[in-house]
C-alpha cells in the first residue's frame, strides 16, 4: 500500500534521481539519459508551481513515485509520472495518475495531455487515456516533443447526482431483488424466484461505490475480486449465501418458515432483510458502519433493516395502471407536447379482456396486454390483430397468458426507420428531502415485449427525444415526491412514428439502465469523462461452466475487450451454472462503434469458450468452491 502527499521543496534533489532512474530503467544508454538531464530535473522552486504529488509506502515512508500537474486551465498536462524500477507493477502508477485526473477535475481542467515515453503507452491505454489526438488541427495541441507519445483524457469530477446518491462515498448494498417481488404478488413472477436470485448480482453495482454486499446466494470467489480491480473498488466485504434454504429465500435462522407477507401470498418467503437481521452479528457490523444501506427496492423488511418508516403507499405507483393514471393527470395540466399517453383499460375478468381484445382486433389495432406488476417484460404481450385470428380468437390468446387480472393497452406504433431507437427511459432519484436528481436518458434494448439490456452514454439518446423525455421523468419524478416517495426511480417510453414518446410504466426501484449509470459514473470519475456502457442481461454460453472455466473465460474477455480500447466486467456470473447457462454483463468504450465491437466480441467468445466444455459435462450442478459454501453464522464473508 502506498500513501500520496505533496512533495516538499527540499526534495527537489531526490526526485530528480528518481526519475533518472525511472527513465534508465527501459534501456537508455548513457548520452540520451545524460541528454534529457536537463529537462527532468526538478528545481526547488518548482516542486510547488508543478504541483508534484509523491507516493511513499504507507509502512516506511520511502518515495516510490512521483507525479506532476502542470499549466492553467482550460489544459494541464502531466509533466511528470515515475515510478521506481523496483516499484513498476504494484499499482504505484496508477494511484499517481488517478490522483492527477481527479486534481485536474477538482481545479477545473477541461483536458489533460500526457506525453508518454514509448515504453509507458500502453499503461495509459490502460488507464482509459486517448490519443493520439489530431496533432496541429485549428486550435488544436502542438505536436507533442520528438520521441514522445501523446495522449489525452478529460478530468471529470463526480457526478452530482452520484454524490447525492450516497453522498459521496461507499455504500451497504443489499440485494433484495426476490424481496421486492415478493411484496406484490403477481401472477406472472417466478413462484421459485429463480431469476430475482441471480439479479441480486446486480447489487455489486448500487451506488459507484461499494464497501459492502449482501447477497441471498453465494456467488464465485473470485468475481467481486476481478470487478473491484477494474473499478478500483478497496475492502469491499461480501456477505453471500445468507438465504441458500429453498426458493426464493429462506427465513433464515430465527425467523419461522413461511411467516412473512409472500409467504401467506402464497409465494416463498423472500425476506433477505429479515434474514439479516436475524443475525444480529451482521446486522450490527452493517449498521455500524455509517454508511447509507442501499437496496433494489423498498420494502417492509428493508424499512426494518435500515430503521426508516414504513410506508406501503410509497409504491402505490409500481402499480402499471397506478402510473398510466398519473401520467394522465400530469398531462392534463399541459406542457409536454412531445408525450403521448396510450389508452388503457382495466379488465378485471378474462371474459373482460377477451372482449375488448377480440373488438381492437377486428378493427386491425395491435394490442398490450400487462399485468400489475411484471417487471423486465414478465407479464407483458404483444398481440397484433393477425395473431388473434391466427390462434382462432382472443380467448385463445389469453389461455397461454399468467392468471390474474389484466390490463388492455393500446399499441404504439414505432419508427419507420429500425436505427431509430424504440424503447427508451429516464432514470432519476429522489432524496430524503424530498430533491428530484435527474440522472440521464437511456436507450433500451427490447425484444417484443421483453427487456434485454440498455445503452447510456453521450447523445444515446436522440436530439428530438431528449427533452421531452427528461422533461416528462423531472414532473414524474416530482409527483413522486409529493406522494411520498424516497428513492429511485425510472420511467419506460415507446417512441412513435411522429417523433413524439409513449410513457407506458414507471418502476419504482433499481433496474438495469440505473446499473449503467453508476458504472458509467465510476469510469468517468477514473479514467476521464465520455463512457458509454452498455448493460446485457443475457449473453448465452455455449455450457455450463465450472468457476475455474468461467474465471477463465471473463480473463479472456477482460483481455479482448481491452484489445478494442472497451472495458468488460462480469455482472451476473451465477447464471453461468444454471442448466441453460447465461452471463449478464457490463461493456464499457468511449464510441459506440467500440461498444458494439465489444458486445459482439463477448457474445462470440462466450458461445465458442462454452462449446469446448458441452461434451463432457454432467448434468449435475457444478460443485461450489470452499469459500462460497462456507459459514462463520453470518453467511459466507469474504474481504475483496
Amino acid at each position: 500500500m502506498v500513501k500520496l502527499r505533496a512533495a516538499r521543496p527540499g526534495e527537489a534533489e531526490e526526485l530528480t534521481a528518481l526519475v533518472l532512474r525511472s527513465k534508465a530503467h527501459w534501456g537508455y544508454d548513457a548520452g540520451f539519459l545524460a541528454a534529457c538531464a536537463p529537462e527532468l530535473r526538478i528545481a526547488a522552486g518548482e516542486v510547488a508551481q508543478r504541483r508534484i504529488v509523491v507516493a511513499e509506502g504507507a509502512a516506511d515512508g520511502r518515495v516510490l513515485g512521483l507525479a506532476s500537474l502542470e499549466g492553467g486551465p482550460p489544459v494541464a498536462r502531466l509533466g511528470l509520472l515515475f515510478v521506481e524500477p523496483e516499484a513498476i507493477g504494484r499499482g504505484v502508477g496508477r494511484r499517481l495518475y488517478r490522483d492527477a485526473l481527479r486534481r485536474a477535475a477538482a481545479l477545473g481542467f477541461r483536458g489533460l495531455l500526457i506525453d508518454a515515453d514509448p515504453h509507458a503507452a500502453g499503461f495509459y491505454r490502460a488507464m482509459g487515456a486517448l490519443g493520439p489526438p489530431d496533432h496541429g488541427a485549428a486550435g488544436g495541441p502542438p505536436e507533442p516533443p520528438a520521441g514522445l507519445v501523446r495522449f489525452e483524457a478529460v478530468p471529470a469530477p463526480p457526478a452530482a447526482w452520484a454524490r447525492a446518491w450516497t453522498g459521496g462515498g461507499p455504500a451497504v448494498h443489499v440485494g433484495n431483488v426476490a424481496e421486492y417481488n415478493a411484496q406484490f404478488a403477481d401472477a406472472s413472477l417466478d413462484r421459485e424466484q429463480r431469476a430475482a436470485r441471480h439479479y441480486a448480482c446486480l447489487a455489486a453495482f448500487y451506488s459507484p461505490w461499494p464497501r459492502a454486499l449482501v447477497l441471498p446466494g453465494a456467488v464465485p470467489p473470485d468475481w467481486i475480486r476481478r470487478v473491484g480491480r477494474v473499478l478500483e473498488w478497496e475492502g469491499v466485504e461480501v456477505y453471500d449465501g445468507l438465504a441458500e434454504g429453498g426458493p426464493g429465500l429462506s427465513a433464515g435462522p430465527g425467523l419461522p418458515a413461511g411467516s412473512g407477507p409472500a409467504a401467506r401470498a402464497g409465494l416463498p418467503d423472500a425476506g433477505l432483510s429479515d434474514a439479516v437481521r436475524a443475525r444480529p452479528a451482521l446486522a450490527g457490523r452493517l449498521g455500524g458502519t455509517g454508511l447509507p444501506l442501499v437496496p433494489w427496492g423498498l420494502t417492509a423488511g428493508f424499512a426494518r433493516l435500515a430503521g426508516r418508516p414504513w410506508r406501503p403507499r410509497e409504491l402505490r405507483y409500481e402499480s402499471k395502471s397506478a402510473a398510466h393514471g398519473l401520467f394522465g393527470r400530469i398531462l392534463a395540466g399541459g406542457g409536454h407536447p412531445g408525450i403521448l399517453l396510450p389508452g388503457q383499460w382495466p379488465a378485471p375478468t378474462r371474459w373482460a379482456a377477451a372482449r375488448l381484445l377480440a373488438a381492437r382486433a377486428r378493427a386491425g389495432e395491435g394490442t398490450v396486454l400487462k399485468s400489475e406488476h411484471g417487471v423486465g417484460g414478465s407479464g407483458t404481450t404483444l398481440v397484433s390483430a393477425e395473431r388473434v385470428r391466427a390462434a382462432g380468437g382472443a380467448r385463445a390468446v389469453l389461455r397461454a397468458l399468467p392468471r390474474g387480472p389484466l390490463l388492455v393497452e393500446e399499441y404504439v406504433a414505432g419508427p419507420a426507420d429500425p436505427r431509430e431507437p424504440r424503447d427508451l427511459t429516464y432514470d432519476g432519484f429522489v432524496d430524503g428531502s424530498g430533491r428530484v436528481h435527474e440522472v440521464g436518458g437511456a436507450v433500451m434494448d427490447v425484444a417484443g415485449a421483453g427487456y434485454r439490456g440498455a445503452t447510456v452514454g453521450p447523445g444515446v439518446v436522440p436530439a428530438w427525444a431528449r427533452e421531452p423525455l427528461l422533461a416528462f421523468g423531472g414532473a414524474v419524478g416530482r409527483e413522486l415526491s409529493a406522494a411520498g416517495y424516497r428513492g429511485w426511480f425510472d420511467v419506460d417510453f415507446v417512441a412513435d412514428g411522429a417523433g413524439r414518446l409513449a410513457p407506458t410504466e414507471a418502476n419504482l426501484r433499481l433496474t438495469g439502465p440505473s446499473i449503467a449509470f453508476m458504472v458509467a459514473a465510476r469510469l468517468d470519475e477514473l479514467r476521464g469523462a465520455g463512457h458509454f456502457v452498455r448493460i446485457a442481461d443475457r449473453v448465452e454460453l455455449g455450457a455450463r461452466l465450472p468457476e475455474a472455466a468461467l474465471d477463465e473465460l471473463c480473463e479472456v474477455l477482460e483481455r479482448g475487450c481491452a484489445r478494442l480500447g472497451a472495458v468488460f466486467l462480469p455482472a451476473i456470473p451465477t447464471g453461468a451454472f444454471e442448466p441453460a447457462p447465461w452471463l449478464g454483463v457490463l461493456v464499457a468504450a468511449y464510441s459506440r462503434r467500440v461498444l458494439d465491437a465489444a458486445e459482439a466480441l463477448v457474445r462470440a467468445e462466450a458461445l465458442a469458450v462454452g462449446a469446448a466444455f458441452a461434451g463432457g459435462q454432467r448434468a449435475e450442478e457444478p460443485p461450489r468452491s470452499p469459500a462460497s459454501s462456507k459459514s462463520n453464522g453470518e453467511g459466507g464473508f469474504r474481504v475483496r
